[in-house]
C-alpha cells in the first residue's frame, strides 16, 4: 500500500509540476515588461512606470515573422465623461496576477492606475492549450465620488505598419466570408473579422463578443489600427454605460489569432477557430449530452391556425418520419403576455398534447415571445411601467408597426415574470426546447435606429436610451442562464428576432442559448435549398453549424429529399404538412433521420462542419459542398455535395483532417453503398467522384473508419 501511496503521490506531482509550468510560460514578467506565450504566440507588453505608457511592442507567432503590429500599440481606450483614455496615456502599475478561467485558460491580469486617479482598468489576457489564441476583456473602476458615463469602449486597438498592411489586406467581414479592400467599420454581423496580406501570406482574427447591435470591429477606419469592442458614441446604436462610484464595469472579450504561412485565409477559418468556439469559449450548444439531429416545426403552413386535433395529427406523421424534436410554434395561446393556452384550441391544455408528442419518441417543443404583451393582457393591465417608452414617453411596439402589441423592456420586473412563465412551461410540462422569439432590443423589420431600445426615464435596469441596449441584452441572457440552472438540458432558440437583426447569430449569444432561428425562406423549389445551404456556409464555420436553425423548408414539398441533403449541413429542422406524405415517404424520411442520428452517434457531425475543398460558396450555375469531419477522434464523419445548376456532370472531391494513416471507406447515405476507400493522406490528394446527372441534386456520403 505504501508503494501505491507513494506512485499515487509522484503521479499528483506530475501533474501539478505540468500544470504550474504551463501557466509559467503562458504568463511571466518583470517590472517592465508582461511576456505571454504559450509556444504558438507571443505577446510582449511593456508595464509603466510612474505616469509611464502601456503598450503592445510585440505581437506574434512564436515561430516566424509577423509583419502587422507596430512597436507601439495604444492596447485599449474608451471614454468616461467624454475623456479619453488609452493605453498610451498615463498611468501606474498597481498589480500584475495570474489568472485562469473553467475552460484550461491560463494568462494574466494587469491593473493600472490613471494618473489622476480617477479610473483603475484592469486588463485580462488568456492563452488556451496547443492554439494561436489571446483572449481579452476590461474592468474599468469608477475611483471618483460621483457616477461617470462610459462609452466608445476599445477593448482591443493594434497600431499597424504602413501602407503595406493598409493597402493590401484583405478585410474578410460578415463571420469572415465577405471580402474587400480598404477602410472599413464593421457592424452587428461582425462576430468576426480577419484581416489578411495575401503577399505576406500573414494576418489576424478578430473575434468579438459582445452582444447584437453593440458589438464594434474596424480596420483602417479613421487611423492605421484594428480596433474591436463596444460601439462608439457616433455609433448607429451607441454602447453606454454608467458606473456607480466605486464599481466597476466588466467588457464583453474579445479574441484574437495572429498567423503566418496561410495562403488564405479560409484555413485558419475551418480548423483553429473552430477548436478554439468548441473547446474554450463555453458555449451552450458544447454543454448538450444529446443535440438535436431533426426537429419539426408547425409555423408552416398553418401559422396560427393550430388546434389540439391538428396537433396530435402533425405529431403522428412528424414521428412517423422519425423526427426526433416536435415544436409548436405560434397560435396556442390566448393572447401575448399572460401566456395562458387557448382552451377554444386546445380545451384539455397542453399537458396531454406534450404527453403524447413524449409517447411518440419526440421531444416537445414550444413557441414563447420571450418581451411581448397584448394591451389588453392582464400582465400589461397591472404593470404597464414594465414596457418600453418610445422618445415621446409612449407606449412602444419595437417589433412593427402595430400597435395591438408591447414591447416589455428587461430593465424591469419583467424578467423575472417571464422567467416564472418560462419554468412552468419547462418543468411542468416537460418542455426540452424552447423557441423564443420577437424583438427585446432592436428590430429586423423597422428601419432607422430611434425606434430602439427603452427611452423610459424610471427603469431600474438603464438610466437612458443608450445604455438600454446594452442593459436589455444582458438582462436576456441572465434569463437564459437561470432557465439552464433549473433544466441543464434545455434547448434554446433564441430567434435573429430577439436578437435584433436579420439573420444575426453571435459568440454572446451562443454562450447562453443553443440555436438561433436564423431565416423564414419561403416556397417550394431548389432556389429554398441553395438559401439553406448558402446561409449555412455564410454563418459556419466562424458559428457552430448545429446552431444555425435555417427555416422554412416544408415536407410534403416536391423535391423533398434535397431539403434534407441541405440541411444537413446545419440543424435539419422541416416544417410543413407531414400528413400530406405517403407510406413509402414517410419511410424515406425515416430512413434519413435514422441516417444522421447514426452519424451523430457514430461521429458526433453536430459539433463539427468544415469547408469542402474546392467548393466555394453555393450560388446558382455552381456545384458546392460541405464536410462535417470530427477532427479529434478521426472516426470520420459525413460529406454533402451539391449541383445547383452547374454545367459540369462530375466532380472530383477530396477530404480534409482525417487521419493521414488511417483508411476509410465512402459510403452513400441510405444506399450503404460503397463509393471509395483510401487512406486519409489519399483522400485528401486525390479523393473520389461524385457524379449527379441532374441539373439540381445533391448526396450525402458518411467517411468511416475501416
Amino acid at each position: 500500500m505504501a508503494g501505491k501511496t507513494k506512485l499515487f503521490l509522484f503521479i499528483c506531482y506530475l501533474i501539478i509540476s505540468t500544470n504550474l509550468s504551463a501557466q509559467d510560460i503562458y504568463a511571466k514578467w518583470t517590472a517592465s515588461e508582461l511576456i505571454l506565450n504559450n509556444g504558438l504566440v507571443k505577446r510582449l507588453i511593456q508595464l509603466p512606470a510612474s505616469g509611464g505608457h502601456y503598450f503592445t511592442s510585440e505581437y506574434k507567432p512564436v515561430e516566424g515573422d509577423f509583419k502587422y503590429f507596430d512597436k507601439k500599440s495604444p492596447e485599449f481606450q474608451f471614454e468616461i465623461n467624454s475623456k479619453v483614455y488609452s493605453g498610451l496615456g498615463d498611468w501606474t502599475l498597481k498589480n500584475i496576477e495570474k489568472i485562469t478561467d473553467v475552460k484550461l485558460g491560463n494568462g494574466a491580469a494587469v491593473t493600472l492606475l490613471s494618473s489622476n486617479h480617477l479610473v483603475e482598468v484592469t486588463v485580462s489576457y488568456l492563452l488556451y492549450p496547443d492554439l494561436p489564441v489571446i483572449r481579452k476583456h476590461l474592468a474599468i473602476k469608477n475611483l471618483s465620488d460621483k457616477d461617470v458615463q462610459l462609452e466608445s469602449v476599445d477593448i482591443e486597438k493594434f497600431k499597424v505598419t504602413p501602407y503595406h498592411a493598409t493597402t493590401f489586406s484583405w478585410i474578410c467581414h460578415d463571420y469572415g466570408r465577405r471580402r474587400s479592400i480598404g477602410p472599413y467599420d464593421g457592424n452587428m454581423q461582425d462576430a468576426l473579422v480577419t484581416v489578411h496580406n495575401s503577399d505576406w501570406q500573414q494576418g489576424i482574427v478578430i473575434g468579438n463578443e459582445a452582444s447584437g447591435v453593440v458589438k464594434h470591429t474596424s480596420a483602417f477606419w479613421d487611423e492605421p489600427v484594428i480596433l474591436s469592442g463596444l460601439t462608439h458614441k457616433d455609433a448607429r446604436y451607441p454602447f453606454r454605460k454608467y458606473i456607480r462610484k466605486g464599481e466597476s464595469f466588466v467588457t464583453p472579450q474579445v479574441f484574437t489569432m495572429v498567423y503566418n504561412n496561410h495562403r488564405d485565409p479560409d484555413e485558419i477559418l475551418n480548423t483553429t477557430v473552430p477548436d478554439f468556439v468548441r473547446k474554450h469559449m463555453g458555449i451552450r450548444l458544447c454543454e448538450l449530452a444529446q443535440k438535436p439531429t431533426f426537429v419539426y416545426n408547425t409555423w408552416m403552413p398553418f401559422r396560427k391556425n393550430i388546434n389540439e386535433k391538428l396537433v396530435m395529427e402533425l405529431a403522428k406523421a412528424a414521428a412517423d418520419a422519425g423526427m426526433k424534436e416536435f415544436i409548436i410554434d405560434d397560435g396556442w395561446a390566448d393572447n401575448y403576455g399572460d401566456w395562458l393556452i387557448d382552451k377554444k384550441k386546445f380545451p384539455n391544455g397542453l399537458k396531454p398534447v406534450f404527453d403524447y408528442i413524449k409517447s411518440l419518441g419526440m421531444k416537445p417543443g414550444l413557441w414563447v415571445s420571450v418581451g411581448s404583451a397584448s394591451p389588453d393582457s392582464k400582465v400589461y393591465k397591472a404593470h404597464p411601467e414594465w414596457f418600453v417608452l418610445d422618445e415621446k414617453q409612449q407606449p412602444a411596439n419595437l417589433h412593427e408597426d402595430d400597435l395591438n402589441m408591447r414591447t416589455a423592456c428587461f430593465g424591469t420586473p419583467w424578467r423575472g415574470y417571464i422567467k416564472d412563465v418560462l419554468l412552468k412551461l419547462a418543468l411542468e410540462y416537460g418542455l426540452e426546447y424552447l423557441k423564443l422569439d420577437f424583438t427585446v432590443v432592436t428590430s429586423t423589420y423597422r428601419f432607422g435606429n430611434k425606434v430602439t431600445g427603452c427611452y423610459a426615464k424610471g427603469h431600474p435596469g438603464h438610466r437612458d436610451h443608450h445604455e438600454s441596449l446594452y442593459a436589455n441584452y444582458e438582462e436576456v441572457w441572465k434569463l437564459f442562464d437561470e432557465l439552464h440552472v433549473a433544466k441543464p438540458s434545455l434547448f434554446i432558440d433564441c430567434t435573429f428576432e430577439t436578437m435584433g437583426g436579420l439573420q444575426l447569430i453571435d459568440y454572446a449569444m451562443l454562450k447562453h442559448a443553443e440555436g438561433d432561428w436564423l431565416s423564414n425562406f419561403y416556397g417550394p423549389g431548389t432556389h429554398v435549398d441553395l438559401r439553406v445551404r448558402n446561409m449555412a456556409w455564410w454563418r459556419s464555420p466562424a458559428v457552430p453549424a448545429t446552431a444555425l436553425v435555417i427555416g422554412n423548408p416544408e415536407m410534403q414539398d416536391e423535391g423533398w429529399a434535397l431539403h434534407i441533403k441541405s440541411l444537413a449541413g446545419a440543424l435539419p429542422i422541416m416544417l410543413g404538412d407531414p400528413r400530406k406524405l405517403s407510406g413509402d415517404d414517410l419511410k424515406k424520411y425515416r430512413g434519413y433521420a435514422d441516417w444522421l442520428q447514426l452519424m451523430e452517434n457514430r461521429h458526433q457531425i453536430m459539433t463539427y462542419r468544415q469547408d469542402l475543398p474546392g467548393f466555394g460558396e453555393p450560388k446558382e450555375g455552381a456545384w458546392d459542398g460541405f464536410q462535417r469531419i470530427n477532427t479529434e477522434s478521426k472516426s470520420g464523419g459525413t460529406i454533402g455535395v451539391f449541383r445547383q445548376g452547374g454545367t459540369d456532370r462530375e466532380r472530383q472531391v477530396t477530404i480534409q483532417y482525417l487521419d493521414p494513416a488511417k483508411r476509410y471507406r465512402i459510403v452513400e447515405a441510405l444506399t450503404e453503398k460503397d463509393v471509395a476507400s483510401g487512406t486519409g493522406k489519399e483522400l485528401a490528394q486525390s479523393g473520389f467522384n461524385v457524379k449527379l446527372d441532374e441539373l439540381y441534386d445533391g448526396k450525402l456520403f458518411e467517411v468511416t473508419a475501416e
